[in-house]
């Protein structure tokens, strides 16, 4: 898939009209992003996120527009860098 709208650095879309949340650790990794970018949805194996973008050799967990993040799982994460 390619990148329809990635306005909002914390917010991407999809042309498959999917959207996404970034997870805050992990929007450095996005910024080499552009609209040309192939992205592979792939479901997550962590406490994070639900998925995990991959795209231009990074992996980014996201999970879908509108969820909330997992407040423990995400200060632990940001804790250990």
């Amino acid at each position: 898939m390619k990148i329809r709208s990635h306005s909002e650095s914390h917010l991407v879309e999809l042309d498959d009209g999917s959207r996404w949340q970034i997870f805050p650790g992990d929007l450095d990794l996005t910024l080499n992003w552009k609209p040309e970018t192939e992205i592979t949805v792939v479901p997550a194996e962590d406490d994070v996120g639900s998925h995990v973008l991959v795209g231009a050799g990074a992996k980014v967990r996201v999970i879908p527009e509108g969820e909330s993040w997992p407040v423990r799982e995400v200060k632990n994460v940001l804790k250990e860098g």
